[in-house]
């Protein structure tokens, strides 16, 4: 079947700050600026908004009394910072290494990428990862080749740490490269983000897992079922609160509405701004930027 280009989304959309509901805002808040070296960009009675620079990365939101969610269930499965260069990636491992409550989970060479794999003090999800080149990217029937090669951390950084990327740290700047859930099933999460939204489908792990990008990513969002198969819609807790979009322009927006209204996905429409639910209750926001 052929998908016309107006059932995409643009080739500039991307990422924006992920929201978090956290039970420990002190906790959290420290968490992000001592291990991954944020810094507080906008602090209120809701929530503590850091960064880089003038990028919003992560939203934590108060609400102390929500639960924990369980594993098995949807929701996050990571948030994905990206760096510029390898030694700005190897400045913020080795920081969030070195944090006392921080939990290094793992590291890999995806091919098209770099990462590294942490978990904050309430159990969410972080990736720091470097991209290689794009030109360097493999690409076959419209799918591109990843693969999870070991990674030895210590060579990482023996490698490409400086001095300089430690001291300059909290200058160098970070963007969300890519956001990861938890979901049911991969079957449903491809008729959503792929069918629905106009994301492309990248590469599939079978019914394991599906990634997902606009203008040629690797992946801007993914979906896997390893924790979480069978899960059905989130409840309100602790973790993820709300996965943000940026599109290039209205019509955009206008567009991705039409979509879900021929869907019959319920959704907030007001011109510059979309908000809807995935088939889990994640909370999606789509936004100019």
């Amino acid at each position: 079947m052929t998908t016309l280009k107006e059932d995409k989304l643009a080739a500039e959309t991307h990422m924006n700050a992920v929201q978090l509901k956290v039970g420990d805002m002190k906790t959290m808040s420290e968490y992000y600026q001592k291990a991954l070296g944020l810094e507080v960009l906008v602090e209120s009675a809701e929530g503590t908004t850091l960064g880089r620079g003038t990028q919003e990365l992560v939203n934590l939101r108060n609400a102390p009394g929500l639960q924990l969610a369980s594993r098995n269930e949807a929701g996050l499965f990571h948030t994905a910072l990206l760096f510029d260069t390898q030694a700005d990636l190897a400045a913020t491992v080795l920081s969030a290494a070195q944090f006392d409550q921080s939990k290094f989970v793992g590291s890999s060479d995806h091919l098209v990428s770099e990462a590294f794999y942490f978990t904050d003090p309430e159990g969410n999800g972080i990736e720091l990862y470097f991209d290689r080149p794009r030109e360097g990217w493999t690409w076959k029937n419209g799918e591109v080749s990843m693969d999870t090669i070991y990674l030895d951390p210590n060579v990482y950084l023996n490698s490409h740490l400086s001095e300089q990327a430690v001291a300059t740290q909290r200058k160098a700047a970070a963007d969300i490269g890519h956001v990861h859930l938890q979901v049911g099933d991969v079957a449903t999460a491809r008729q959503f983000y792929v069918n629905t939204l106009g994301f492309d489908e990248t590469t599939a792990l079978g019914e394991q897992a599906l990634f997902v990008s606009a203008g040629g990513y690797h992946h801007h969002m993914a979906m896997n079922v390893w924790n979480s198969r069978g899960a059905g819609p989130r409840k309100d807790t602790l973790g993820l609160g709300e996965v943000l979009i940026n599109v290039p322009s209205e019509e955009e927006i206008g567009k991705l509405a039409e979509r879900l209204s021929f869907a019959k996905v319920t959704h907030h429409h007001t011109g510059s701004e979309l908000r809807f639910n995935d088939p889990w209750n994640n909370n999606l926001r789509v936004t100019l930027g």
